[in-house]
């Protein structure tokens, strides 16, 4: 079979998703299903992988569906849990007392905020917990999705304390040539990943100081009464200010500190000094801008998770309400870091199945280290924090299992497809995996203009495994290859793989799914993919000229 005909072969479940869910608009839970069947039939027809394969993949998918469904459903419990304490009344209170501009509030809850639970949790943890929080602030479900969608771009490269880097970038590049090429230069492998992490942070710095004047203006556009990009733009000087708040102190600890770090201190440090800023007014546009009327919003913007905070707890001080959020982010940066031992206590209780059928595909959950957990443990200690009643925590819990039902039908089918994907390169035909050649073919196909198109290439693995993780695995040795046989810097190549399989985190379909489950806004997912398809366009192009311009204008080499 030809290299483009396997490529076709590869993008038809792709193309048709994007198809039903995008150009049809068929919601998840019917277009995934259908996505998935095309997938086994194509793999076991088409690239003749074994029936028990393709089973064993869908087995490890459920594996990984159960891990994003107990994040989501920690992520909405603790959201319901403060709903019912009266917490998260108080919160939106605080958040008016900042400022009573949406924008101002989006900035710094979904850029900062959810900047620094990336950081520390990754894998889709930040759209679950601030697309549910801003619902509770009043923003509607649409847009809190969108938004939370948004923010999985500039953090992604270093969440999870630096995962994407030292687990992707690493496992997907380890290889003998390369350890050789580098031992020979006097270079090791740690100084390699320091500089793809280098460029790859100067590329996000670029690129994503940007980003939160793109999320106020896509919110005024597609939110707003007046449907005005201009709304949203008139924020630019807070807007940029905020941006570079967490750029430059991220871009700083990427360089000096390495890849677990950026993110967490650069929204750390964006959070203190943009918050103290909005509080004094700085830069913020004098006319307040706000969503209209609830009672105008078409049902497509809502979703079924309802907040009625009409009873508050005028008693209740902020800090106390906001303790919950930052005992998740405490406990979170607690256990990933490798210094302390927590990590590793928690890592030692796993569920597996090491060998699926005897294939030899393996699926594992570490239920104590997942991000669901920690959410729960700080939902036991709010219950008593806030002095709730029994009574109260059922309604939470009663509330939180409607909205997940919906997202772990659509999952079951989503994540086995991608690890159907994944695991494809184990066939009888001796063919690689489906990602692989179709990356494969867009090398074939573009030559010397490569830079443009390896953040796509990075995007794609994201779109299909819903990780820049799994993306990095997948096509980092692929992206050095092309690199050394164009005789070009391999560590820019693969900080473009970095990066754009950040931006590709924007329009992962499970992702989408997920952050959608927390609000109750089944159905919609492909709405939202036509949207925040705009700026990961934006980011890969931006990235792209970047990378091209690094290599051939200002002819950066590699070191060794």
């Amino acid at each position: 079979m030809s290299l483009s005909l396997q490529a076709f072969f590869a993008a038809v479940p792709i193309l048709s998703g994007a198809i039903l869910m995008v150009g049809f608009r068929w919601p998840a839970k019917v277009a995934m299903p259908l996505v998935y069947l095309l997938a086994v039939i194509l793999a076991f027809f088409a690239w003749e992988i074994p029936f028990l394969h393709i089973l064993a993949s869908t087995f490890q998918g459920f594996f990984i569906t159960f891990d994003i469904i107990y994040i989501i459903f920690g992520a909405i419990l603790l959201l319901n849990v403060l709903k019912y304490s009266g917490a998260v009344s108080v919160i939106r209170s605080g958040f008016s007392g900042i400022s009573k501009d949406r924008r101002v509030q989006m900035v710094i809850c979904v850029w900062l905020f959810g900047a620094f639970i990336e950081g520390a949790a990754g894998f889709g943890t930040p759209a679950a917990i601030t697309a549910p929080l801003l619902v509770a602030l009043g923003f509607p479900a649409a847009a809190a999705v969108m938004l939370g969608m948004m923010v999985q771009s500039t953090p992604v490269t270093f969440g999870s304390a630096g995962t994407p880097v030292l687990v992707g970038v690493k496992g997907g590049l380890e290889n003998p040539d390369l350890m050789a090429t580098l031992a020979a230069s006097g270079w090791t492998f740690s100084d390699y990943i320091q500089w793809v992490t280098n460029h790859a942070a100067l590329m996000h710095a670029i690129t994503g100081t940007l980003m939160p004047l793109f999320m106020c203006a896509m919110m005024t556009r597609f939110f707003g009464k007046n449907k005005s990009w201009k709304e949203g733009l008139e924020l630019w000087p807070f807007a940029l200010f905020a941006g570079a708040s967490f750029t430059v102190p991220y871009y700083l600890t990427g360089i000096f500190l390495g890849p677990e770090f950026p993110s967490l201190l650069g929204s750390l440090v964006g959070l203190g000094i943009v918050t103290s800023a909005a509080k004094r007014g700085f830069l913020i546009p004098k006319k307040v801008w706000d969503f209209p009327s609830e009672k105008e919003w078409p049902s497509s913007w809502m979703g079924s998770l309802k907040m009625d905070l009409s009873k508050g707890n005028d008693s209740m001080k902020l800090s106390k309400a906001w303790l919950p959020y930052l005992f998740v982010a405490l406990l979170l940066v607690l256990s990933r870091l490798n210094q302390l031992p927590l990590k590793a206590a928690l890592n030692s209780l796993a569920f597996q199945w090491t060998d699926i059928f005897g294939t030899g595909i393996g699926a594992s959950t570490k239920i104590l280290y997942l991000p669901g957990t920690i959410l729960m443990i700080v939902v036991v200690v709010t219950y008593f924090l806030h002095n709730m009643k029994p009574v109260q925590f059922r309604a939470a819990f009663k509330d939180s299992a409607n909205v997940i039902l919906g997202a772990g039908f659509v999952l079951i089918f989503t994540v086995p497809m991608v690890r159907v994907y994944i695991n494809s390169g184990v066939n009888d035909l001796g063919l690689s995996s489906m990602p692989i050649a179709m990356a494969e073919w867009v090398a074939a196909s573009v030559g010397n203009i490569w830079p443009l198109f390896a953040p796509s290439i990075g995007a794609l693995g994201a779109f299909i495994a819903g990780s820049n993780t799994v993306s990095n695995l997948m096509f980092c040795l692929f992206q050095y290859g092309v690199a050394e046989k164009l005789s070009i810097s391999s560590t820019i190549v693969v900080a473009l793989q970095a990066v754009g399989a950040a931006a590709g985190n924007m329009i992962a379909i499970h992702n989408v799914v997920a952050a959608s489950a927390t609000v109750g806004l089944m159905g919609q997912e492909g709405a939202i993919l036509r949207k925040t398809f705009l700026p990961t366009l934006y980011y890969v192009v931006v990235v792209g000229i970047l990378g091209y311009l690094s290599i051939y204008v200002l002819q950066v080499t590699d070191p060794f």
